[in-house]
């Protein structure tokens, strides 16, 4: 579920849509939560489907650690990659924004760690990167990890809209972690590490 103040808006012919904030959204807020209207699809069911279901799926969704497909159910699937992103997913089925997100402004993610199945050239925004790869996540976890370190100890200090989202285990965790009593486990963790399977076009 993406943090509700937000909506989708038009951003430009080149880029498509992309999710908004309405509201300032401070540094540790939490974007995003794997919920229990999201799907997860196997590749083998994803290989079942018609080609026009298969290519929703291309478009709309991630891979996770098992290298099943996630699909969002609402606005979270707009979110548009960034190589400079405000927001940045954890091992915890989560997203932060790891800096201050001003009203107007998209809510983007990096699609280097989503598991994607081919490179693809983005739009130039400047940066030394220019290419997504499958394997990023290999190689800019630990920049990741350092960024969402830093504002990992804001979550409990902050109105969490999303709050009621996390089970009370995982939350007791993010507790623990922020009290020092357990280890902020890496963005590694999200990486599949098997054979990527081709969509049939």
């Amino acid at each position: 579920m993406i943090h509700p103040d937000t909506e989708l808006r038009f951003i430009s012919n080149e880029i498509g849509y992309g999710v908004v904030a309405t509201k300032f959204i401070p540094a540790g807020t939490i974007t995003w939560v794997l919920d229990e209207l999201d799907r997860e699809f196997t590749p083998l069911e994803l290989q079942r489907m018609a080609p026009i279901y298969q290519n929703i799926l291309d478009t709309y969704t991630f891979r996770n650690n098992k290298g099943n497909y996630i699909l969002c159910w609402d606005n979270g699937r707009y979110v548009n990659h960034s190589f400079n992103s405000n927001c940045l997913t954890t091992a915890y089925d989560f997203e932060i924004a790891i800096r201050d997100i001003q009203p107007g402004e998209q809510l983007t993610d990096d699609y280097g760690y989503l598991n994607i199945p081919m490179p693809f050239r983005a739009a130039d925004e400047g940066t030394r990167r220019k290419v997504v790869y499958p394997d990023d996540l290999l190689k800019y976890y630990k920049v990741w990890d350092s960024k969402i370190k830093k504002v990992f100890g804001n979550i409990t200090q902050l109105q969490q809209p999303l709050r009621s989202i996390l089970d009370e285990g995982l939350w007791g965790k993010i507790e623990d972690i922020i009290g020092g009593k357990e280890e902020l486990e890496s963005i590694l963790a999200n990486f599949y590490n098997g054979n990527h399977v081709a969509l049939s076009k």
